[in-house]
Order: structure tokens, then C-alpha cells, then sequence
């Protein structure tokens, strides 16, 4: 990482995003509740992964707080694949169950893939089911991936302008990058950008970076976007980070504050917004089974 630099970007934190999707969340499950249906978010932890497990808690305590039930299953770490499908099949199953997330990472002998498909995508809360991203590339309705979700919101909130500007997205995962270009290109007052995906297999790619009005970093890279690779007065959004042990490594230099007209915060910037986004799927998919 770059020395400490003096600030001159506009900050774009998450936390008041977050704190507005969950007002409004809170509205719509007290809606829900008054017609006799307690909205219930379902989560699956696999072993004793420290980590894992605080995320589950914090989860946990969010739902308690918006008025969502939160069943919660925990395996053992040695829990077989079978085991793991039958606990995603048992939550399936319960029609008081509207949504259901399965913590990652899971044990490596298991397949974080196999267990998403196994979950029902009407119960899809993390938006990434085949059919869920099918539904977000045709354009049609349904819970769409929380981080991507979350920075559309996050933009919007801030008054950044999207509609018709150059937008880079820096990576193609199906957690973020990819997923986020087709939400961005989406014909929409939030949305309706001119979206350019760079990655590895892309020779010089902050030469499109450099043109871009907004780069959003989403590699999992630390410090892979660096002052040279943006243009002054660019928005800047670190939607990527990798961890070691608990300390978070962004994707963003922080030598780009100096640059950016406007950056995200190393921390409590896209994070905020992603878990936000979560429970506004979640209370999506508890109103669709009411009133399907």
C-alpha cells in the first residue's frame, strides 16, 4: 500500500445507504407481520470458522432487530455433502422459511456451488441461483447479488450520476463484477451506463480505466487500482477486498483518495450496503410467498 496521502475526494460511506434500506425494510416487515406473516431469513453454517460464525451472529442480530425470524442450522465441519443437502432441503421444504442464505466459505471438500444450486431460487436471498442471474440478464424481477445491488444503491444515495456516463467495472466474478455490469447497463434512472468489463485476460487494461468516468474495482486484489490507473476527479468504488486473518485488504489503493473526485472509505464503504441488501431480498421474497 501507498503512504498516507492527503485526502481531497469526496467520501462515499455506505453506512447512511444501509441505514435508509433498513428503514424502509423495517416498514415492509412491519407490514407483513400486521397481516399475520413473520418473515423468516434462514441461515446454514458448515464447521467453526470464527469468522463465519461472528458473520452469522451479526446477521442474526440484524434480522432480530427488523423483525425477521432466523432459524439457524449448523453442521459439523466434517458434515458430508448429503448432510449438507439435506439441511438446504429441509429449509426448502418449510413454508415458514421465505429466504435462505449458506455461509461461505464452506469446508473445502464440500462445493459451495452444488449448494447454492440446491437451494430453492425462490428462496434465493443471496441472488446468485443460475435462475436468479438469468433473471437479472433477461431484466426480469427477483433478487439480484447484494454487493452489486449494494452499489447501485450507494451511488444513487450520494447523488452520483450514472445514466449515460462511462462506467469500468474491474473484474468478472459472478458474485460481483459481472453480475453488477448487467445491473449498471439496466435501463434505468439509476442505471442506463455505458459498461466496459476489464480483467486479466485484458492487455493494458487501465487504459479503459483512465477514460472512465466511474471504476469500480471488484478483483479481490489488494491495492490492484492505483492513482495511475485513474483519471482526476474520477468516482472511485472499492468493491473488492481479500482478508488477512481479520485485517482487510482493499482492491483500492488509498494513494486514490488523492486522485478520485469521490471514493469509498477502506472501510464501511460497500460493506454496509452489501449486508442492507441482504434483508431487502430477504422481506422481497417473504412479500412474493405471501402474495405470490
Amino acid at each position: 500500500m501507498s503512504e498516507q496521502v492527503t485526502t481531497t475526494a469526496r467520501p462515499l460511506p455506505g453506512a447512511p445507504v444501509a441505514e435508509a434500506v433498513y428503514a424502509e425494510v423495517t416498514d415492509r416487515v412491519a407490514a407483513l407481520r400486521a397481516a399475520g406473516t413473520v418473515p423468516a431469513l434462514a441461515t446454514v453454517l458448515v464447521g467453526d470458522d470464527p469468522a463465519s460464525a461472528g458473520y452469522i451472529r451479526m446477521k442474526q442480530q440484524r434480522a432480530a432487530d427488523l423483525g425477521f425470524a432466523s432459524p439457524h442450522l449448523h453442521l459439523p465441519a466434517d458434515a458430508s455433502t448429503a448432510d449438507l443437502a439435506a439441511a438446504i432441503d429441509s429449509l426448502n421444504a418449510d413454508p415458514a422459511v421465505h429466504a435462505i442464505l449458506v455461509q461461505h466459505p464452506i469446508p473445502a471438500h464440500l462445493d459451495y456451488a452444488r449448494a447454492l444450486l440446491r437451494i430453492d431460487p425462490a428462496k434465493d436471498v443471496d441472488g446468485l441461483h443460475p435462475t436468479s442471474l438469468g433473471r437479472l440478464a433477461a431484466g426480469l424481477p427477483g433478487p439480484v447479488p447484494c454487493t452489486p445491488a449494494g452499489i447501485e444503491a450507494l451511488l444513487a444515495f450520494h447523488g452520483v450520476p450514472v445514466a449515460g456516463r462511462d462506467v469500468v467495472v474491474l473484474g468478472r466474478g459472478t458474485t460481483l463484477g459481472r453480475p453488477l455490469a448487467m445491473l449498471l447497463a439496466q435501463k434505468r434512472a439509476t442505471a442506463d451506463a455505458a459498461v466496459t468489463v476489464v480483467h486479466s485476460g485484458v492487455p493494458d487494461w487501465a487504459r479503459h480505466t483512465r477514460r472512465a468516468d466511474i471504476v469500480i474495482a471488484a478483483v479481490g486484489v489488494p491495492g490492484i487500482l492505483c492513482p495511475e490507473h485513474i483519471r482526476p476527479g474520477a468516482v472511485v468504488v472499492g468493491g473488492g477486498v481479500r482478508y488477512e486473518g481479520r485485517r482487510l485488504l482493499p482492491d483500492v489503493d488509498e494513494a486514490c483518495e488523492a486522485v478520485a473526485g469521490a471514493i469509498t472509505p477502506r472501510v464501511g464503504g460497500v460493506g454496509p450496503t452489501t449486508v442492507a441488501m441482504l434483508f431487502r431480498n430477504a422481506v422481497e421474497l417473504a412479500e412474493q410467498a405471501t402474495h405470490p
